[in-house]
């Protein structure tokens, strides 16, 4: 059976390589753009299961990288869960983990919350 592919797109290395490893460990394969630009790109090519989407980044920033891949027949129909630290966790618990079409978990996650939200969205390989 073939791993579940997740795009991780953050500007802050350490964010990239500590969720890599744990998606990882968890079962997927890790696909990591450290841009918005980079994830429009990969995402056209690798065409991930589920992008994980920081919000705050300098130059294209996670709202625009999200209505990027919207509007791109390609790239459109891959959920996207944006990790933030723009929202609190009471603001996630009263949303629900919806922001429009997509999903958002607050920064700093709890890691079994963070897989449980990928499951309902991408079944683990």
């Amino acid at each position: 059976m073939e791993k579940k592919k997740i795009l991780i797109v953050d500007d802050e290395p350490d964010v990239l390589k500590l969720l890599g490893e744990r998606l990882q460990k968890a079962g997927y394969d890790v696909i990591k753009a450290e841009s918005g630009k980079e994830a429009i790109e990969l995402a056209e090519k690798k065409k991930p299961n589920l992008v994980i989407l920081d919000i705050a980044m300098p130059g294209m920033d996670g709202s625009e990288t999200a209505s990027v891949l919207r509007v791109n027949p390609k790239t459109n129909d891959i959920p996207i869960l944006f990790l933030t630290c723009l929202f609190t966790k009471q603001e996630e618990k009263e949303c629900g983990h919806l922001l429009g079409q997509n999903f958002f978990i607050a920064k700093p996650y709890d890691a079994i919350e963070l897989l449980s939200e990928i499951d309902k969205r991408i079944a683990r390989p």
